[in-house]
């Protein structure tokens, strides 16, 4: 039989170096040790430090932010266990490379004796039936799986093969860890940028730190550029200013996936900002979805409901000005339909507020639940046919047009007397409809 020849791992530095790799690429730590980040992961007798010490092999899924190491330790777990690695991204691959991989990897195992560590890039991408595909060799040890995604594997990962995996988040990287980061790079003579002599102001230092958000491959590809970007000195020194961190940085995208997590927790702060009535924090993350592109409409509904769901009969207008900020941003539309949506949201923020009519009805549908569908009083009941008025259907209903515009009688199911759903707050007009509602409740006699 032809055995074929191990295919090259991605991190194969000699098979894919290029005449000049990037610095984020020629920096990749190779152990533990040179890893910046992630000490709740890597740091002593942590979970990825035991697991490397003692070569022990478990399938994982590292769930981050870009940037933060996903790739690199994956990289660093199979060269520590002298296992064959085989990666693919989710983005390129299907489940025809799934079955390439594993026949590769039963080969691995019968003729090498290695086993193979399958790395599977943005795996969230995969849909179900190609997750399932890894399914039976992950549990027969044929593969050990590491994924790695930007998405909560709770929701883009199935739920067999989430529970054959353990779970490893990945936070997003401090400034500190940044910075180390970059010293790292500057000091390095051989990857890094030592040889070119480089000088960096403190404020161009600390600009690109920050301005990376926490992404280690943004803030050395920035670095990069800043010193591309300087003509060395008659001396050779190159000095990076402000300016120019600032040229190389251009406008950072901003962190929001439409379709994923960030979205969730934008929107969710969005939201937030307006309940805790801080009309400030609620704009700043209004635009932040605007430029982000998000779908106008969809803030609008939003919109609709928070002021149904928070504002209630606090301040009945809030659900009228909503549903007219919707409409106004349908007939404006963009670019200056933000100056509808950023006035409804700043009233929105500023109105009293009252979840009262909300908690109301989810009480009521409790009961529903509860004890199912109870007895219509009979005075109430519709009684269209001569067989029903001698049912006694309506019989006693007394309306209250014809008293005032309030009639002394009840309308619970006779299990349900005296039980109150609707609290309105004492918060605006809320408080009007109390006082009303309390006029009422001393009128209205128990039924008989």
């Amino acid at each position: 039989m032809t055995i074929n020849k191990p295919k090259r791992d991605l991190f194969d530095t000699k098979a894919n170096a290029t005449k000049n790799p990037p610095l984020a690429d020629r920096m990749r730590p190779s152990n533990l040790k040179e890893f910046v980040g992630q000490e709740h992961l890597v740091g002593a007798n942590k979970i990825l430090q035991r697991l490397v010490e003692n070569k022990e092999l478990v399938s994982m899924i590292f769930w981050g932010p870009p940037g933060v190491g996903k790739t690199t330790l994956a990289s660093i777990v199979a060269q520590a266990m002298d296992a064959h690695f085989a990666s693919f991204s989710a983005v390129l691959s299907g489940v025809k490379d799934i079955r390439g991989v594993i026949e590769e990897a039963r080969e691995q195992l019968k003729y090498y004796n290695k086993k193979t560590i399958l790395f599977v890039d943005e795996i969230h991408r995969f849909n179900k039936s190609q997750q399932d595909a890894f399914l039976h060799h992950v549990e027969d040890g044929t593969i050990t799986l590491i994924g790695a995604t930007t998405e909560n594997p709770s929701f883009e990962v199935n739920a067999p093969l989430l529970s054959r995996c353990k779970v490893l988040v990945l936070e997003q990287l401090t400034e500190a860890h940044l910075k180390a980061i970059m010293n790292n790079a500057l000091l390095d003579n051989e990857r890094g940028l030592g040889s070119l002599k480089v000088k960096i102001q403190n404020d161009a230092f600390d600009f690109i730190a920050h301005l990376s958000h926490g992404d280690a491959r943004v803030v050395l590809n920035t670095l990069e550029a800043s010193v591309m970007l300087v003509k060395p000195d008659s001396d050779g020194k190159r000095m990076v200013t402000l300016e120019i961190a600032q040229e190389a940085m251009q406008r950072k995208a901003l962190l929001y996936d439409k379709g994923g997590e960030e979205h969730y927790n934008v929107i969710s702060a969005f939201i937030k900002s307006m309940r805790g009535s801080d009309p400030d924090a609620a704009l700043y993350w209004l635009a932040r979805m605007l430029e982000a592109g998000e779908d106008p409409l969809f803030i609008a509904r939003r919109m609709v409901i928070f002021a149904s769901e928070d504002i209630g009969n606090a301040d009945p207008q809030a659900i009228l000005l909503a549903v007219s900020v919707k409409d106004a941003f349908d007939f404006v539309g963009m670019p200056e339909g933000w100056i509808p949506l950023a006035q409804g949201v700043t009233y929105l923020a500023c109105a009293p507020k009252s979840n009262a009519s909300y908690m109301a009805y989810l009480e009521a549908l409790k009961d529903v639940r509860e004890k199912g569908a109870l007895a219509v009083p009979s005075h109430i009941r519709n009684a269209p046919t001569p067989l029903m008025k001698d049912m006694g259907y309506g019989k006693g209903y007394k309306y209250p047009h014809s008293f005032g515009g309030y009639a002394e009688q009840v309308y619970m199911p006779e299990e349900l007397q005296g039980k109150e759903y609707y609290k309105p707050t004492d918060n605006g007009f809320d408080k009007v409809v109390k006082e009303r509602l309390e006029f009422y409740k001393k009128m209205r006699k128990p039924m008989k």
